[in-house]
């Protein structure tokens, strides 16, 4: 975390600053500290600490022209057909030649066993609907997430999944609920049709695991029930299947393999239009019948909680969701609807109790811009509903920096600051989707962002003709007002990488611009000793297929 600063204003390396997080979170305890790391692993602060033609990147110095791999999606809406080219030598034109769209291409089988003595095994093709579901991550660009979801029916067996290039496990579940779902993984680089076979077990190498869902005593769930087998790992062993609303009854079909293990979890989800039940998951014994009911227990009927949200200068805060979620009687797990506060910082939060001598998780999310910052509550519900005292939210911490331009003498006014959650403080959750802080660098090159606890990229996007920088900040939980300080850093120079990105031509052999292409430059580096891709720069192709971007150089 380049440049991040501890309490008294000195720079703090990656190591040092996770030591300094694991003391804040222990408290009395103790750990283990790491000796004073070599010097040579210090993060910089400036391009000034850099040698000749490197400069300054969140990981350290390095050459501005290496390591860099660019992502282009012809279809950005879709987000379909993603491709990745690594660039060893970076050029002032870069042209980007798309190959043909990738895919996962497959054949899938039925086993049927022969009733014969030597019980030989046949395989048909299967051509009934399927579910198909291919997720994994960009082959170049560690953290870059891709997910792509179909459904169809083969043809003698062979399906496609049109995908970007990455590296997928694809899941394929029959619309037959008495089918298990398969899965295999496939590497697909650019251009590839990349082939997997996928065999559906014979029908009579299945087991049925076979049982009841009840409330307790003998009282049904009054609510549509969905089951599902999974390994201890939750890898689905089964479809999600209904429960019998009228009898309780189940049935569920497992490979099986996996009917001769000792333990396979059992998981009950309400569905539909009914969320007062609670997700419990049973632990069994497949080998032997489930003579027991699975009771979900008394976890009582829907109370409400009221309260009102106030900050630290005793204001309401408006427009804050509240929900309640943790364990209920009978031991399931419940995560209520979303409540939002009036103007007057009052909410009406309905939920399930919480289980006998328990609590329930109250978590309070003030929108976006607020001084007041997330808050989780351990709350006792009692099952005839509660009236909750004012409900504090602590204020978010300030993050503080300074931007310099290039000559690292002048302030840089206007500059736009991001800051987007990419991971979690231990014992806080994780900021929600879309909870990006936004602030702008004032006539001093100053900004401040207020921030929740949790790990974040910041994004430096000056309106100059410079290009964006980024840096990996923790900003740590505490009640205190001490602002966290990022250290000084000038922006940095640019030059302008143009290009043409062009795509193959409904006619055969001939080339045309792929217009309204997403082009995203990244630096592959590694953070608190994990790869991950810091995002350089980013644009837009025309209708040509031309573009224009901005990227860092010394």
């Amino acid at each position: 975390m380049g440049g991040e600063h501890g309490a008294g204003g000195l720079p703090v390396t990656r190591r040092g600053a996770a030591l300094v997080l694991l003391a804040l979170l222990a408290g009395a305890g103790c750990a283990l500290l790491e000796e004073e790391p070599d010097p040579s692993q210090l993060v910089c602060s400036s391009d000034a600490e850099c040698g000749v033609n490197e400069i300054c990147f969140p990981d350290g110095c390095g050459d501005p022209g290496r390591d860099i791999v660019v992502e282009v999606v012809p279809n950005p809406p879709a987000r379909s057909h993603a491709q990745d080219f690594r660039v060893d030598n970076l050029r002032p034109e870069q042209n980007l030649r798309l190959a043909e769209p990738a895919e996962v291409a497959g054949r899938v089988v039925r086993a049927t066993t022969l009733p014969s003595e030597d019980g030989g095994v046949v395989m048909r093709n299967y051509n009934e609907v399927l579910h198909l579901r291919a997720a994994g991550e960009s082959l170049l660009l560690p953290g870059v997430t891709r997910q792509y979801d179909a459904t169809l029916v083969p043809t003698n067996g062979a399906w496609t999944l049109p995908v970007g290039t990455g590296l997928y496990t694809v899941t394929l579940s029959p619309d037959d609920l008495e089918v298990p779902p398969v899965r295999g993984q496939s590497h697909v680089e650019p251009g590839a049709s990349a082939p997997l076979d996928l065999v559906l077990p014979a029908a009579n190498t299945l087991a049925r695991l076979s049982g009841r869902v009840e409330r307790q005593g003998g009282v049904l769930v009054d609510a549509p029930l969905e089951i599902q087998a999974l390994d201890s790992d939750l890898t689905a062993l089964s479809q999600r299947v209904p429960v019998t609303r009228g009898t309780g009854d189940f049935t569920v079909v497992i490979p099986g393999e996996a009917a001769q293990r000792s333990a396979v979890l059992l998981r009950v989800t309400a569905s539909g239009e009914a969320p007062w039940v609670p997700q419990k998951t049973f632990t069994v014994d497949p080998r032997a019948p489930l003579t027991a009911p699975l009771a979900l227990g008394d976890y009582g009927t829907p109370v409400r909680v009221t309260g009102r949200v106030v900050g630290l200068n005793g204001r309401p805060i408006p427009g804050a969701t509240v929900s309640l979620q943790g364990e209920v009687g009978g031991g399931g797990t419940f995560h209520g609807p979303l409540a939002t506060t009036g103007t007057e910082g009052r909410f009406a939060a309905d939920t399930l109790p919480s289980a006998p001598g328990g609590t329930l998780s109250l978590v309070v999310v003030p929108p976006p811009g607020s001084t007041s910052g997330l808050t989780v509550l351990p709350v006792e519900v009692p099952r005839t509903g509660v009236a909750l005292p004012d409900v504090l939210c602590p204020d978010r911490r300030v993050l503080r920096g300074t931007l310099l331009l290039p000559d690292n003498l002048t302030a840089a006014p206007g500059v736009r600051v991001l800051a987007e959650p990419i991971g979690q403080v231990p014992g806080w959750p994780r900021p929600p989707a879309g909870g990006e802080a936004l602030g702008t660098t004032d006539d001093t090159g100053t900004f401040r962002l207020r921030l929740d606890p949790a790990v974040y990229r910041v994004d430096f996007v000056p309106t100059e003709n410079l290009p964006r920088v980024s840096r990996t900040v923790t900003v740590l939980p505490g009640d205190d007002v001490t602002e966290q300080v990022l250290a000084t850093f000038p922006l940095q120079k640019g030059r302008t990488v143009s290009g043409r990105v062009t795509e193959l031509a409904a006619d055969a052999g001939t080339r045309k611009g792929a217009a309204y292409a997403s082009i995203r430059f990244y630096r592959v580096v590694t953070v608190e000793g994990q790869p991950s891709s810091v995002l350089l720069s980013q644009a837009v192709s025309d209708q040509e297929g031309r573009y224009t971007a901005l990227i860092p150089v010394r």
